[in-house]
């Protein structure tokens, strides 16, 4: 807006009391009102108090009428939840720029019905009850916020989610599971990853590493709930839906292992026909031959592919590329070919004697135990490696009744690839291992295995992998007796059946971003581009090969959204501990995973993590710090009839608004000090130690504890209390100036306790009273005569704590007689300063100054109060100078009355 409409207009920031004040005279002048406020609702810290004095009217009956008023009023344009970003021009033609926030709620359909509030099933500690309640993610700031509408507390993306290769939403499935909610768990987990059951056993993890709740304990058992909302969806027997194809093209996919399976499960979803060609007798790839039975039972994995075959994905078993139908007959069949065969080939040892009977090699080891074929290990079996494969290939010849199992590794510990809790289980089923030794020679006699003859290492400079290279000792060999020896130092790739054209490189073949091969039409994922990785990782692969699949076949550019995919996630920084606002933490270890006994377990191939209950996991799932915030579970989508929280909602982002305005009113109001640096006192770390805006919020009867002055060390109703004032005020170690309320605060809030609980003492603890306003006098005999309120004119020293009941203990000088005393009460509050707030940004932006204890500095104190050093630009309420509600509303109508004098022509 420019022109004679803007010029006739008014920027109003801020919309506390004073802010709402001011905008309502400006429109009721017939002058237009931009009122922008940073937070959901306007109201201020108004909103928060319980009662107001002297005469102890309810808040919010008193500022409610207003707010309802601004938001009706037809000239006034409420502009919450949003900030000023660019200001330019001068009086009677400032151009300005509003940022407003996204609230990924549509405020157009939302009717504040809060049945998005009920189902949400993430707790964040209440900013307006001053973290001593808990809202939801999506929430209304108060129940009486204007505009009564919702939004959603988005963070940021927690570790646990971007450490996931996957990107799976942890969070989201751990936030439902916390609320009994294992369907729509699982739904939640195959949004990113078609194979819940299987993660739920054999992930590595790395959500957990990440956690942040590591930080402060144990990290959540994020693996194992993974697989309590699978086990209880493969209980209730859930089928799945088959989808409906909607595309006439047609993808092949070569292999039907983890990245195989997921890039046909998600272009089924996308309506496309897929069709998994492997050449093994069982689907499954190396969930099937490569992982042992005691980690994923065959029945489970079955169970796990009928599922994604029950979505329309079709599997063609004991077809082999390259022998029973060539490669070239797939591209010419098929619109798109995806090849993830995997990494099932092993690498062999390179040492003389490595042909020799009983030398296995360990994918073919493991692979034989899972068809049923027989194996005759003997009693002493060495596995060489330090990777998954070496271990499940102990762990197996342990099973299948070897005497002694020893693993060679020829780097040390800390180095060993394979998962620290498959490590630590091998150990506790007899498995040794041998750390800096490397087989040289495998030793025979009569064309069999007899032992093992290897050379002592010591770790070198680091190599490309970022590991302490191995280097030989000279002299140190030594000789193992061994029966078997079961090489499992690496994987390879066997490509013989691709075309020529599609490029390869050291066994893998080449890719781009998108994981397009150098083949048109042709796309890989999975070990045969990334060499051997994990379950999650090749999952990745393949969904987001399905994405870039999708776009080739509609013709749609593909490699620069894979790259820019690629960016932001690389660019992505997870939520940190120190941003994270904790609820009261109860510290203690996690969920056990129960688990068959070790003698029992190395005589069978039973699976040995027995799995939680689910009460278990309920309560495991509640240690959930919540760091995202939303944790983008989707129930609210779910549950909100009017449609104004939708998958598309989710994604909204800020947006910026451009008008014109003659002049602008700053009524951004009052921060509150923070008090946890005067140590004496000891609040944050005293439990029944509470500011005063946290008294009010407890006697509120819409807050946290329904108006019951519960103390938070045990919730029992306070009868003893004591308010010091001047916290942080009248300090030259903190705030100089008198913070101008404290004092009619305290004794207000002492009234309230009286009136809450009728015979509660109170000790107003203070340095002078400043009873300067109308009926202030009168208000403090009347504490005095009629709420048992008592004044004691003193300089409290510290504060401690008394261990046998919890209540605080204040040594303070009695300065009417210089004594030192002991008060002991059950609750302390702490009337601390109060500060002005108006941050740096704002400031520059709007080119104002401000005085040296940062309130907004005038031009005039006496000609022109209310005016900054910036013309046509106005202060009122505590931005401006320390002051009460009373005098703030006053102020705010003068400096109503300055804007419209400036605009209308006047200076």
């Amino acid at each position: 807006m420019n022109g004679e409409n803007g010029r006739k207009s008014i920027l109003v920031i801020g919309g506390g009391i004073a802010g709402i004040q001011a905008s309502l005279d400006l429109a009721n002048m017939g002058l237009k009102v931009y009122l922008v406020e940073k937070s959901p609702s306007i109201g201020g810290r108004m909103a928060q108090l319980d009662k107001t004095f002297p005469t102890n009217d309810c808040a919010m009956c008193i500022l409610a009428p207003k707010m309802i008023e601004a938001s009706q009023h037809p000239n006034i344009e409420l502009l919450t939840y949003s900030e000023v970003e660019e200001v330019s021009g001068e009086v009677k033609n400032f151009q300005v720029r509003v940022r407003r926030k996204a609230t990924y709620v549509d405020w157009d359909k939302c009717t504040g019905c809060g049945e998005c509030t009920e189902a949400c099933p993430v707790s964040i500690p209440s900013e307006f009850d001053r973290g001593l309640g808990m809202r939801k993610a999506i929430y209304l700031p108060f129940p009486q916020a204007v505009p009564k509408k919702d939004i959603i507390d988005k963070r940021g993306i927690p570790p646990c989610r971007s450490a996931c290769p996957a990107g799976i939403n942890a969070q989201g499935y751990v936030a439902l599971i916390s609320k009994g909610k294992f369907e729509e768990a699982v739904d939640l987990v195959r949004e990113k990853a078609p194979l819940p059951l299987v993660l739920g056993r054999v992930c590595p993890h790395f959500c957990e590493d990440e956690c942040n709740r590591g930080k402060i304990d144990e990290p959540v058992a994020i693996r194992a709930l993974k697989r309590v909302c699978a086990d209880h969806e493969l209980s209730i027997g859930k089928e799945p839906t088959a989808v409906e194809k909607t595309r006439e093209e047609k993808v092949a996919i070569i292999g039907s292992g983890p990245a195989g399976l997921s890039a046909a499960y998600f272009l089924v979803k996308k309506g496309y026909g897929a069709t998994v060609f492997e050449k093994l007798p069982e689907p499954g790839g190396m969930l099937y031959a490569g992982i042992p039975e005691y980690r994923l039972p065959k029945d489970i994995l079955r169970k796990e592919i009928e599922y994604i075959k029950g979505t329309g994905v079709e599997l063609r078993t004991k077809t082999e590329v390259g022998k029973d139908i060539t490669f070239e007959e797939l591209e010419a069949d098929y619109d798109a070919v995806f090849v993830a065969a995997g990494a099932q080939e092993s690498t062999k040892l390179g040492v003389p004697g490595e042909e020799l009977q009983g030398v296995i090699n360990g994918l073919s080891f493991l692979r034989d135990i899972k068809l049923g074929k027989r194996i005759r290990i003997g009693n002493k079996v060495a596995v060489v490696g330090g990777g998954n494969v070496a271990i499940d290939s102990a762990r197996s010849a342990v099973r299948l009744g070897a005497k002694e199992v020893f693993i060679i590794y020829r780097r040390s510990r800390e180095e060993m690839p394979a998962g620290k809790d498959e490590i630590e289980a091998g150990e506790k089923e007899g498995v040794e291992i041998h750390y800096l030794a490397t087989p040289t020679k495998v030793l025979g006699k009569n064309g069999k295995t007899v032992g093992v003859e290897c050379i002592r290492m010591e770790l070198g400079a680091p190599d490309e992998s970022g590991r302490r290279r191995p280097v030989p000792i000279e002299g140190s060999e030594f000789v193992m007796d061994v029966d078997t020896l079961i090489p499992a130092i690496g994987q390879a790739t066997d490509l013989s059946f691709l075309d020529r054209k599609v490029k390869v490189s050291r066994g893998m073949i080449v890719t781009s971003p998108a994981y397009a091969a150098s083949k048109k039409g042709v796309f890989a994922g999975g070990d045969n581009v990334t060499g051997p990785a994990t379950v999650v990782e090749a999952i990745a692969t393949g969904r987001e090969a399905a994405e870039s699949i999708d776009r080739y076949l509609r013709g749609e550019e593909f490699e620069k959204r894979a790259k820019a995919a690629r960016k932001a996630k690389e660019e992505t920084k997870p939520v940190p501990l120190e941003e994270v606002p904790l609820k009261k933490i109860e510290r203690g270890e996690r969920v056990e995973m129960p688990e068959l006994p070790a003698e029992e377990r190395a005589r069978s191939f039973e699976e040995v993590e027995l799995g939680l209950s689910e009460e278990a996991a309920i309560q495991e799932a509640k240690r959930c710090l919540e760091c995202g915030g939303c944790s983008e579970c989707m129930e609210c989508v779910r549950t909100c009839e009017a449609k104004a929280v939708t998958l598309d909602t989710h994604n909204m982002k800020d947006h910026s608004l451009a008008f014109g305005v003659g002049a602008i009113i700053v009524a951004t109001g009052l921060d509150l000090y923070d008090v946890s640096g005067i140590t004496e006192y000891g609040y944050g770390k005293i439990e029944n130690v509470i500011t005063a805006l946290e008294y009010e919020r407890l006697t509120s009867a819409s807050g946290p504890t329904l108006g019951a002055l519960e103390r938070p060390s045990d919730k029992k109703v306070a009868h003893n209390i004591a308010f010091i004032q001047c916290v942080g005020s009248r300090d030259f170690r903190h705030e100089p100036y008198c913070s101008a309320v404290c004092c009619m605060h305290a004794t207000k809030e002492a009234m309230m306790a009286y009136e809450h609980e009728p015979g509660t003492k109170s000790t107003v603890l203070y340095m002078d009273m400043r009873a300067v306003g109308k009926r202030f006098q009168e208000y403090i005999a009347r504490a005095k005569k009629e709420y048992n309120v008592t004044y004691i004119r003193s300089r409290p020293g510290r504060i401690e704590v008394d261990p046998k009941n919890d209540n605080p203990i204040i040594w303070y000088e009695d300065t009417t007689t210089g004594k030192i005393q002991r008060l002991e009460v059950e609750l302390v509050v702490l009337a601390q300063a109060m500060t002005p707030q108006i941050n740096k940004e704002l400031v520059g932006i709007l080119g104002i100054e401000l005085d040296e204890s940062g309130f907004v500095r005038t031009a005039d104190k006496c000609s022109q109060p209310l005016d900054t050093t910036t013309p046509g630009i106005f202060a009122c309420g505590y931005v401006h100078s320390p002051r009460d509600i009373p005098d703030s509303v006053t102020q705010a109508s003068g400096a109503a009355g300055r804007a419209a004098e400036v605009i209308a022509g006047g200076s």
